[in-house]
């Protein structure tokens, strides 16, 4: 009996194992094909109204070395003028701290003109991202910037929210540690990015539409 027993549960522990991994695969792949021939380098993305930047942690008031990069490939974006607006997306209210205020401050002391920066304080996910970008901003062509697999997966979610997106590849002065531990995240993240498209889920928190991004696509 003990030894019935023990097949069983190999058995069983087997087929959960197995049934993860076609879930982890299957989720990899759509995001793989969604985001295939659409990642680029700042210096090879093409022109768009807006670059939609996605929130980090932030430290002490500061970006983290993940969202630096976010940032500084966000402003190279700006300088060569291949968007004309920038939509900051995070957590206003983030256990680090107030990532779109942290956010701004590091691009305006960089001189980019606060009336082309729209803060979005209810990025709470990159899924609420995506669809407050099109619900509440209006976004029908964006670049979206984040490092390597996230920028891959925000991509795709951007895409199924009807965003004709590219995605813009950050770098990342960060430690392999770091780098290992965000892409073990991002493989975890991409099933529930897809149950989210499949669901169709609303925003956590959902806004009254504004132009914001329109009036600072078209400032002169």
């Amino acid at each position: 009996m003990r030894r019935v027993g023990r097949r069983h549960l190999i058995r069983a522990v087997g087929g959960s194992a197995a049934a993860v991994l076609v879930v982890v695969l299957g989720s990899a792949a759509w995001v793989a094909a969604s985001s295939h021939g659409r990642l680029y380098t700042a210096d090879t993305a093409p022109r768009a109204p807006v670059a939609i930047v996605l929130g980090a942690r932030v430290q002490e008031g500061e970006p983290s070395s993940f969202l630096a990069g976010r940032l500084d490939a966000a402003l190279d974006l700006v300088r060569r003028g291949t968007v004309r607006a920038l939509l900051l997306s995070g957590n206003a209210a983030g256990t680090s701290g107030d990532e779109v205020e942290v956010m701004t401050r590091y691009l305006v002391r960089r001189g980019v003109d606060p009336d082309r920066i729209v803060a979005d304080p209810y990025g709470l996910t990159t899924h609420d991202t995506c669809r407050r970008a099109v619900a509440t901003y209006g976004v029908s062509t964006a670049l979206i910037v984040s490092q390597d697999t996230h920028a891959a997966r925000a991509m795709a979610l951007c895409r199924a929210a009807g965003i004709d997106a590219g995605g813009v590849v950050a770098p990342c002065d960060c430690s392999r540690r770091s780098l290992l531990r965000q892409f073990v995240r991002e493989m975890l993240a991409r099933p529930k990015a897809v149950v989210d498209v499949l669901r169709g889920s609303a925003p956590a928190v959902q806004s009254p539409p504004t132009d914001a991004v329109r009036r600072a696509v078209e400032i002169g």
